[in-house]
């Protein structure tokens, strides 16, 4: 028997229905943000995330399916969405249109070689937003606000939105010689991969997962002491902004996130609900003014986030939140006789024509079989149509959720079962 690989997953009927209810919502909510959707490669050229995600990243060096194709060319399937929007963003050169910013949202399968655990495979689907072309800390606040929306809008509660400031460029510098000098006495007893962060981009070495309780971590200093006037009163209005939106939040000093292109806001939203897991973050996102440029674009300021569906459903079944999807099917049609299975045939296909979700037995069934499957998916009305009924050009609708039965003309059927799924209106 042949099974999906370490770290993928089959999503079967009765679960996708969930995921089309999520992905359906995120849609529509961006929408009403005036986000419009993009699509790009599941694949790359390798140097794009290189440049784009940071070689100092976990992502580029530990978790990247990177292969050659035939032409000997370096491909990599991606392992999160910006960089991807970006580099689409240079190459159409979006920074041309004449309305700005550019906000874009996106939708798919990503892929990061790491420990399969649960709400984390090594294939995930992450949903995502970019916006392109404004340095206003406005629109932070906009993105910020889109991403708990998200979650708030499908009934969960339990949300923790925990904010922070990497600075700009002359901040980071700052805070990044001071946590050199912090850490250099140190640097014997920190992993393997710290030591190296700690010489090309120490600022990672705070997001380490082997090295977060050494003692050098709690007493780090923080990028918050080292904001320069400008960074400071730019965080401070990003927070005004969430004041005005009446979004709670808590201010980390330690959050700094896991990619290299990250500068002034910087966010997560985490999961406080009972049973969700050691590892509560759900999303996150920030600013990175600079990435455009890195790629090849004009100075383009930028801000986004991503989540993984995969953990907004775990949050949902922790807080034991379903979501309002219907999956009864509309109409069953039972047959009695050959002629009758015949028409049967033509029928259904005409009520499909017609936007009328209906099925039908093809496995020859008695009728007291026909009606066991037609319970079984939880059918609203079936239609009965043996030879008899055929040759008075009759059938019979029966509600199955209060049993009453009606002769209808075969030929009226599709218009009298579009008035009752309707409430009467067609």
């Amino acid at each position: 028997m042949m099974n999906a690989p370490r770290g993928t997953q089959d999503l079967l009927p009765g679960v996708t229905e969930q995921w089309q209810y999520v992905e359906e919502k995120f849609k529509e909510l961006c929408r009403t943000y005036n986000y419009k959707e993009i699509r790009t490669p599941i694949f790359e050229h390798t140097e794009l995330f290189q440049r784009g995600v940071g070689d100092t990243t976990d992502i580029v060096q530990k978790e990247m399916y990177t292969f050659q194709d035939r032409g000997d060319r370096s491909l990599t399937l991606r392992p999160e969405g910006t960089a991807s929007v970006v580099r689409a963003f240079v190459q159409h050169k979006l920074f041309g249109h004449a309305t700005q910013p550019t906000k874009l949202f996106y939708a798919g399968p990503m892929f990061r070689y790491e420990r399969p655990q649960q709400g984390r495979m090594r294939q995930f689907v992450q949903f995502g937003v970019e916006a392109l072309g404004s340095a206003n800390p406005a629109i932070d606040a906009e993105v910020i606000s889109l991403a708990m929306s998200v979650y708030q809008q499908l009934g969960l509660r339990s949300l923790r939105l925990v904010i922070n400031s990497l600075g700009d460029n002359e901040s980071r510098t700052s805070h990044r010689n001071a946590l050199i000098e912090h850490f250099e006495p140190h640097k014997e007893e920190l992993c393997n991969d710290c030591q190296l962060r700690l010489e090309k981009n120490p600022l990672r070495v705070l997001d380490c997962k082997k090295d977060k309780d050494h003692p050098s971590m709690a007493t780090a200093p923080s990028i918050l002491d080292y904001l320069n006037d400008a960074s400071r009163d730019y965080f401070e209005q990003v927070k005004q902004f969430l004041d005005q939106m009446n979004i709670a939040y808590v201010v980390d000093k330690n959050l700094v996130r896991g990619l290299d292109y990250y500068n002034h806001t910087a966010f997560e939203i985490m999961s406080d609900a009972d049973g969700f897991g050691a590892i509560t973050t759900l999303s996150g996102g920030g600013r990175y003014n600079g990435l455009v440029e890195d790629l090849g674009g004009p100075e383009t300021p930028g801000i986004g986030f991503a989540l993984s569906v995969e953990r907004l459903l775990m949050a949902l079944e922790a807080e034991k939140q379903s979501l309002p999807i219907d999956t009864n099917l509309e109409c069953y049609v039972v047959t009695m006789g050959e002629k009758a299975d015949q028409r049967a045939t033509g029928l259904v296909y005409e009520m499909r024509q017609a936007g009328i979700q209906v099925d039908k037995d093809y496995q020859s069934k008695k009728m007291k079989g026909q009606f066991k499957t037609a319970d079984r998916l939880k059918t609203k009305y079936v239609l009965v149509l043996g030879d008899n009924e055929l040759a008075e050009n009759n059938i019979n609708v029966k509600d199955m959720t209060t049993g009453e039965q009606e002769t209808v003309k075969l030929d009226n059927v599709i218009t009298h079962i579009q008035q009752l799924i309707t409430g009467g209106k067609v």
